[in-house]
């Protein structure tokens, strides 16, 4: 499963976990302005904003997982299974197939206020990428440094939500993840006062007792309300190295370790690869299971007027610095 966060300090800051028992064999892909988009309505963009992000290439056709435009607009998509439904193409509305929807969006949209508005007539279609390759059961964050909002295809259609606080996780649909918060309205990052019973002389024993009743499981609902106490209530500095450095301990909180989500005999969920984008200077930044050091890849050091596609493997094998 997969949990995605937005960070505001100086910069706009976009990332997300993914967390699967496999790779696909995703890369840091690079769509230049003129890479041709034809999508499967018949609609085609030959010339586009650039987007960085991360890909799973297919036919020399990008199937992003997250993502940047030059512009400073952000999306991820999250698996959404037993939840996610869609639709045969609609007579009058803009179909588009599922996979299409991050290069659509990224590709003309500078904000999430111009998404919102291509959003109102969209119809998420069922089309398979190709025979063997069904759509995949998703919902999304879609962000700019001013607002976020989720979107979900559902049985009833294309729903939008406002989303305040910049976290996104698995299931339940959104509404019911963001109104589940209030359950945990009573923890702090102060400590807590004894509100037990007066009869009683109960006092505070460690450090950290204010948030008691912060789930520390790794299911989808409890991830949502971790990722959202520590983003809401993490400080930083606004220097770059700063922001990125507190940006990937906001979702260290929330990441699977080996051996410890057993999905089938002897495979184990874990955090395959962890981004960070900074949205403002169009920098995707990652690390992997395997490779804590943090790389990067920087859009605007490429030639954004290309025609292909520019491809970076993740860096898999764990760096270490020896300091003697």
């Amino acid at each position: 499963m997969c949990t995605a966060v937005t960070y505001k300090t100086k910069d706009f800051y976009m990332g997300r976990t993914l967390d699967y028992e496999f790779s696909y064999g995703e890369e840091v892909t690079i769509m230049p302005r003129n890479y041709a988009l034809s999508f499967r309505n018949g609609h085609k963009m030959n010339r586009h904003y650039a987007i960085v992000g991360m890909a799973h290439v297919e036919e020399d056709y990008p199937l992003y997982y997250d993502g940047i435009n030059e512009k400073g607009l952000g999306i991820a998509g999250l698996n959404f299974v037993g939840n996610a439904v869609y639709q045969d193409k609609e007579p009058g509305k803009d179909n588009l197939a599922q996979f299409e929807l991050i290069p659509y969006l990224l590709g003309q949209c500078s904000s999430v206020q111009e998404a919102k508005e291509l959003l109102q007539n969209l119809n998420l279609t069922k089309e398979a990428f190709r025979e063997g390759m069904p759509p995949s059961p998703l919902h999304w964050m879609l962000a700019d440094e001013r607002q976020a909002i989720t979107i979900e295809a559902v049985e009833e259609g294309l729903k939008i939500y406002e989303n305040p606080v910049g976290v996104l996780t698995n299931n339940p649909p959104f509404d019911k993840q963001l109104f589940g918060l209030n359950r945990y309205l009573g923890l702090s990052v102060r400590e807590p006062q004894n509100t037990f019973s007066k009869k009683l002389e109960l006092s505070v024993y460690s450090r950290g007792m204010g948030a008691i009743g912060l789930p520390g499981d790794l299911s989808s609902s409890s991830r949502f309300v971790r990722a959202a106490f520590v983003k809401m209530n993490s400080l930083s500095g606004e220097t770059e190295g700063e922001s990125v450095s507190q940006f990937f301990h906001i979702l260290g909180s929330v990441d699977q370790q080996r051996g410890c989500c057993e999905v089938a005999e002897g495979k184990y969920e874990i955090t395959q690869y962890t981004s960070c984008c900074n949205a403002a200077r169009g920098i995707y930044y990652y690390t992997t299971y395997d490779n804590h050091q943090i790389t990067a890849v920087d859009m605007h050091r490429e030639d954004l007027e290309a025609e292909k596609l520019i491809r970076y493997p993740k860096i898999e094998g764990e760096q270490i610095r020896m300091q003697n």
